[in-house]
Protein backbone atom coordinates (compact mmCIF):
# COMPACT_ATOMS: atom_id res chain seq x y z
CA UNK A 1 0.00 0.00 0.00
CA UNK A 2 0.83 3.59 -0.67
CA UNK A 3 1.62 6.75 1.04
CA UNK A 4 -0.45 9.64 -0.02
CA UNK A 5 -0.62 13.64 0.33
CA UNK A 6 -4.47 14.62 -0.02
CA UNK A 7 -4.98 17.99 -0.48
CA UNK A 8 -7.68 19.78 -0.69
CA UNK A 9 -7.86 22.71 -3.73
CA UNK A 10 -9.32 26.14 -2.80
CA UNK A 11 -7.12 28.03 -0.44
CA UNK A 12 -4.61 25.35 -0.14
CA UNK A 13 -3.12 24.67 -3.99
CA UNK A 14 -5.23 28.25 -5.51
CA UNK A 15 -6.09 31.50 -4.41
CA UNK A 16 -9.05 31.59 -2.66
CA UNK A 17 -12.13 32.32 -4.97
CA UNK A 18 -15.58 32.12 -4.11
CA UNK A 19 -17.07 29.20 -5.96
CA UNK A 20 -13.85 28.95 -8.48
CA UNK A 21 -15.00 27.33 -11.82
CA UNK A 22 -13.50 29.27 -14.91
CA UNK A 23 -9.70 28.29 -15.69
CA UNK A 24 -9.36 32.15 -16.30
CA UNK A 25 -9.85 32.99 -12.45
CA UNK A 26 -7.16 29.94 -11.43
CA UNK A 27 -4.05 31.20 -9.98
CA UNK A 28 -1.80 29.25 -7.84
CA UNK A 29 -0.27 29.81 -4.05
CA UNK A 30 3.14 31.29 -4.37
CA UNK A 31 4.76 27.91 -3.66
CA UNK A 32 2.07 25.58 -3.88
CA UNK A 33 3.01 23.84 -7.30
CA UNK A 34 6.38 23.41 -5.77
CA UNK A 35 5.05 21.64 -2.74
CA UNK A 36 3.47 19.07 -5.21
CA UNK A 37 6.79 18.25 -6.59
CA UNK A 38 8.36 17.77 -3.20
CA UNK A 39 5.38 15.67 -2.39
CA UNK A 40 5.93 13.65 -5.44
CA UNK A 41 9.90 13.55 -4.86
CA UNK A 42 9.23 12.31 -0.88
CA UNK A 43 7.76 9.19 -3.02
CA UNK A 44 4.20 10.48 -1.76
CA UNK A 45 1.08 9.77 -4.32
CA UNK A 46 -0.64 13.28 -4.48
CA UNK A 47 -4.54 13.24 -4.31
CA UNK A 48 -7.09 16.02 -4.70
CA UNK A 49 -9.88 16.33 -2.50
CA UNK A 50 -12.39 19.46 -2.81
CA UNK A 51 -15.84 20.23 -1.51
CA UNK A 52 -17.48 21.95 -4.85
CA UNK A 53 -20.79 22.79 -3.39
CA UNK A 54 -21.50 25.23 -6.68
CA UNK A 55 -22.29 22.66 -8.46
CA UNK A 56 -24.35 21.51 -6.02
CA UNK A 57 -25.92 24.97 -5.92
CA UNK A 58 -26.22 25.95 -9.63
CA UNK A 59 -23.24 28.06 -9.84
CA UNK A 60 -21.68 25.64 -12.32
CA UNK A 61 -20.92 22.15 -13.71
CA UNK A 62 -19.32 19.24 -13.26
CA UNK A 63 -17.58 20.11 -16.70
CA UNK A 64 -16.19 23.10 -15.05
CA UNK A 65 -14.54 20.93 -11.85
CA UNK A 66 -12.79 18.55 -14.63
CA UNK A 67 -11.95 21.63 -16.62
CA UNK A 68 -10.06 23.57 -13.48
CA UNK A 69 -8.82 19.85 -12.23
CA UNK A 70 -7.39 19.23 -16.12
CA UNK A 71 -5.69 22.81 -16.12
CA UNK A 72 -4.14 22.23 -12.32
CA UNK A 73 -2.79 18.73 -13.90
CA UNK A 74 -0.99 20.32 -17.18
CA UNK A 75 0.17 22.83 -14.64
CA UNK A 76 1.48 21.29 -12.47
CA UNK A 77 3.25 18.84 -15.13
CA UNK A 78 4.83 21.38 -16.64
CA UNK A 79 7.26 21.45 -13.91
CA UNK A 80 7.85 17.68 -13.92
CA UNK A 81 5.26 17.50 -10.86
CA UNK A 82 1.58 14.98 -11.34
CA UNK A 83 -1.13 14.40 -9.58
CA UNK A 84 -2.46 10.94 -9.32
CA UNK A 85 -5.83 11.66 -8.79
CA UNK A 86 -8.66 14.26 -8.31
CA UNK A 87 -12.14 13.76 -6.37
CA UNK A 88 -14.44 16.51 -5.65
CA UNK A 89 -18.11 16.47 -3.91
CA UNK A 90 -20.56 18.00 -6.04
CA UNK A 91 -23.53 18.17 -3.28
CA UNK A 92 -24.60 20.04 -0.21
CA UNK A 93 -27.33 18.74 2.17
CA UNK A 94 -29.18 21.81 2.75
CA UNK A 95 -28.14 24.40 -0.23
CA UNK A 96 -28.06 22.24 -3.08
CA UNK A 97 -30.96 21.67 -5.88
CA UNK A 98 -32.04 18.44 -7.54
CA UNK A 99 -30.44 15.49 -7.29
CA UNK A 100 -27.26 17.60 -5.22
CA UNK A 101 -29.23 18.68 -2.75
CA UNK A 102 -28.42 15.70 -0.32
CA UNK A 103 -26.89 14.37 2.43
CA UNK A 104 -24.12 12.29 1.14
CA UNK A 105 -20.85 10.71 2.30
CA UNK A 106 -18.43 12.31 0.31
CA UNK A 107 -18.65 15.73 1.75
CA UNK A 108 -15.64 16.45 3.93
CA UNK A 109 -15.49 15.75 6.28
CA UNK A 110 -17.06 12.18 5.48
CA UNK A 111 -14.44 9.89 4.10
CA UNK A 112 -16.36 9.04 0.91
CA UNK A 113 -13.75 10.79 -1.28
CA UNK A 114 -10.83 9.00 1.14
CA UNK A 115 -12.28 5.39 0.51
CA UNK A 116 -12.74 6.20 -3.34
CA UNK A 117 -9.47 7.19 -3.82
CA UNK A 118 -7.78 4.61 -0.80
CA UNK A 119 -9.80 1.79 -3.50
CA UNK A 120 -8.25 3.23 -7.17
CA UNK A 121 -4.78 3.56 -5.92
CA UNK A 122 -4.23 1.24 -2.99
CA UNK A 123 -3.03 3.61 -0.48
CA UNK A 124 -2.21 3.35 3.10
CA UNK A 125 -4.32 6.48 5.47
CA UNK A 126 -1.76 5.15 8.01
CA UNK A 127 1.00 6.55 6.13
CA UNK A 128 -0.89 9.01 4.41
CA UNK A 129 -0.98 12.80 5.40
CA UNK A 130 -3.80 15.38 4.61
CA UNK A 131 -3.59 19.19 4.06
CA UNK A 132 -6.22 21.75 4.13
CA UNK A 133 -7.28 25.32 4.64
CA UNK A 134 -10.59 24.49 6.85
CA UNK A 135 -11.17 22.21 9.92
CA UNK A 136 -13.29 20.17 7.56
CA UNK A 137 -10.57 19.21 6.20
CA UNK A 138 -8.55 18.26 9.09
CA UNK A 139 -11.47 16.28 10.51
CA UNK A 140 -11.65 14.28 7.41
CA UNK A 141 -7.90 13.18 8.20
CA UNK A 142 -7.92 12.68 11.50
CA UNK A 143 -10.81 10.49 11.09
CA UNK A 144 -9.17 8.32 9.20
CA UNK A 145 -6.33 8.09 11.10
CA UNK A 146 -4.33 10.44 9.00
CA UNK A 147 -1.72 13.27 9.93
CA UNK A 148 -3.53 16.82 9.36
CA UNK A 149 -2.07 19.73 8.64
CA UNK A 150 -3.94 22.49 8.86
CA UNK A 151 -2.72 25.83 6.24
CA UNK A 152 -3.15 29.91 7.59
CA UNK A 153 -3.50 30.49 3.58
CA UNK A 154 -7.46 30.54 1.83
CA UNK A 155 -9.55 30.51 4.89
CA UNK A 156 -7.22 29.14 7.05
CA UNK A 157 -6.17 32.10 9.59
CA UNK A 158 -9.78 32.49 10.26
CA UNK A 159 -9.93 28.31 11.21
CA UNK A 160 -7.40 28.76 13.45
CA UNK A 161 -9.33 30.90 16.11
CA UNK A 162 -12.10 28.07 15.96
CA UNK A 163 -10.08 25.29 16.81
CA UNK A 164 -10.71 23.41 19.26
CA UNK A 165 -9.07 20.41 19.34
CA UNK A 166 -4.69 20.24 18.65
CA UNK A 167 -3.19 20.21 15.24
CA UNK A 168 -0.13 20.76 13.44
CA UNK A 169 -0.57 24.51 11.56
CA UNK A 170 2.21 25.88 9.00
CA UNK A 171 1.78 28.98 7.51
CA UNK A 172 1.34 27.34 3.90
CA UNK A 173 1.66 24.49 1.61
CA UNK A 174 5.08 24.99 0.43
CA UNK A 175 6.17 26.04 4.55
CA UNK A 176 4.70 22.13 5.39
CA UNK A 177 6.38 20.68 2.30
CA UNK A 178 9.63 21.96 3.11
CA UNK A 179 9.35 20.97 6.73
CA UNK A 180 8.04 16.82 5.70
CA UNK A 181 11.11 17.38 3.12
CA UNK A 182 13.62 17.92 6.44
CA UNK A 183 12.07 15.56 8.11
CA UNK A 184 12.35 12.82 5.55
CA UNK A 185 15.89 13.39 4.95
CA UNK A 186 16.95 12.74 8.52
Amino acid sequence: MKKCVFLDRDGNINVEVDYLHKVEDFKFIEGAIDAIKIFKELGYLVVVVTNQSGVARGYYDESSVLELHNHLQNEVKLIGGDIDGFYYCPHHPEKGIGSYKKKCDCRKPEPGMFYSAKRDLNIDFSKSIMVGDKISDVKGGMNLGMRSILVKTGHGMDEVSKLNFQCEIYDSLYDFAVALEKEEIK
